[in-house]
């Protein structure tokens, strides 16, 4: 297997790297990456590894892992206390085949319901390790980290040190996951490498273009590794696609769009997404946060204009349900916006931040626009990662933690008010109250 996986990346540097131009800028001035960190399985073939979760529906969890016997079972067994499983679901399982490659079997594994606010502990397919997980609060407090374009660097173990250092809630990262780039085995160094946070708080995660992995002739279904191992839950919010769905943590309402999927009027995930924004009772669920990879405000050369088609589709969908951030990954980079709406500052539209900047390959992004526009509040290229602590229905606190090697720097803060709360924000036949 190891021998394997050296063949295909030697094989993915010399004939792959033509066709995912796509997810380069040459021409821009990047610092440079730091190594690639490769994580190896150290466990038997029947030991579950690459061990994640999310939210899977009302006081539900997904449990998702690999094994490379295929004779392992996908179920979980877990309990509230170590050792003592009263609890036990069985899932389903998948696998994939990526030109020569072929993936161990992928379980998904739904168990519940869940006590909020609580440490359960588990195991899975009856073999290796006891993991554990918290669940998220019912109610305010809660405290999301949010990193976008994460890959699998000596930074991106760096941030993620950073991130653990401090307790949260749930994980959100708006595309950009492994950066395999249809290496397939870098994206089980990627489930490793991430295992010791994902298999403890929920990782919600959308895609990015490093997920899309079309290659000419031998593959031309999208998103085919994504979609097997980063089971969302899209079936419980009603869409069809895993590429956009929504979730709900306390008060606030998450929903995660698809960058690289249709988005005009007439397609599934703005009919979806019309719907979905539409059910939300903004007396009980104050906060809605949206996440999506190609930013629709940004004023670094990077990426510059790709996300705008998707801007014009659908920004009015989001002003209308009073969206109160969009947080988006793509350019390597922070920036955070002014409340936003058609290019102009509007006290009722989203604030609109770019996270791209987890550690990713590929460097940095140090290329802003001069004079800066007057819709930016803050830039900077630098690594780092973001926390939203929502504190009630009112009040929320954004800041921006700065990745320098050993620590994290707080270099960015605001503090936020829902817009569910602004009466001018609100038509007057149709208050807050009535959402």
């Amino acid at each position: 297997m190891k021998l394997f996986g050296l063949f295909f990346l030697s094989f993915t540097l010399l004939f792959l790297c033509p066709f995912i131009s796509q997810a380069d800028v040459p021409e821009l001035s990047r610092e440079p990456p730091r190594p690639i960190v490769f994580v190896h399985n150290d466990r038997s073939k029947s030991d579950p590894q690459q061990v994640h979760v999310s939210l899977a529906g009302k006081d539900h969890m997904r449990v998702t892992f690999i094994t490379e016997d295929n004779k392992v079972e996908s179920v979980v067994e877990y309990g509230k206390q170590p050792g003592n499983y009263d609890g036990k679901a069985t899932g389903e399982c998948t696998s994939y085949k990526y030109i020569f490659y072929k993936s161990g079997k992928i379980h998904h594994v739904k168990i519940g319901p869940l006590q909020p606010n609580t440490t359960y502990y588990y195991r899975c397919g009856g073999n290796g390790p006891e993991f554990s997980f918290k669940t998220p609060p019912s109610t305010f407090p809660v405290e999301f980290a949010i990193v976008g374009d994460l890959g699998q660097t000596e930074w991106t173990a760096a941030t993620l040190s950073q991130v653990k250092s401090q307790d949260y809630d749930v994980f959100l990262l708006p595309g950009d996951l492994s950066y395999a780039d249809t290496n397939q085995p870098l994206w089980d160094s990627f489930g490793r490498l991430v295992e010791p946070l994902a298999s403890q708080r929920p990782w919600m995660v959308t895609e990015g273009n490093h997920e899309i992995e079309f290659f000419p002739i031998f593959e031309h279904t999208t998103f085919k590794s994504y979609n097997a191992r980063w089971l969302m839950p899209h079936t419980e919010s009603l869409s069809d696609s895993n590429l956009y769905y929504s979730f709900d943590v306390a008060g606030v309402h998450t929903v995660m769009l698809g960058s690289y999927t249709d988005f005009d009027s007439d397609s599934d995930q703005y009919q979806w997404l019309q719907a979905d924004l539409a059910k939300v009772d903004r007396k009980t669920t104050p906060w809605v946060v949206v996440l999506l990879h190609a930013p629709w405000y940004n004023t670094n050369e990077a990426h510059e204009g790709e996300g705008e088609s998707m801007r014009v589709a659908m920004e009015s969908l989001l002003f209308s349900a009073r969206v109160d951030v969009v947080f988006s990954g793509h350019v390597h980079a922070y920036e955070r916006f002014k409340r936003v709406y058609n290019n102009k500052a509007d006290p009722c539209g989203p604030i609109y931040i770019t996270i791209g900047d987890g550690g990713n390959r590929e460097g940095l992004a140090l290329s802003f626009k001069k004079p800066p526009s007057p819709l930016s509040e803050f830039r900077e290229s630098s690594f780092g990662h973001g926390r939203l602590k929502v504190m009630d229905g009112k009040r929320a606190h954004w800041s921006w933690h700065r990745n320098n090697d050993s620590n994290s720097l707080l270099a960015d803060e605001v503090w936020l008010e829902s817009l569910s709360t602004s009466s001018s924000c609100w038509p007057s036949s149709r208050s807050s109250d009535e959402l």
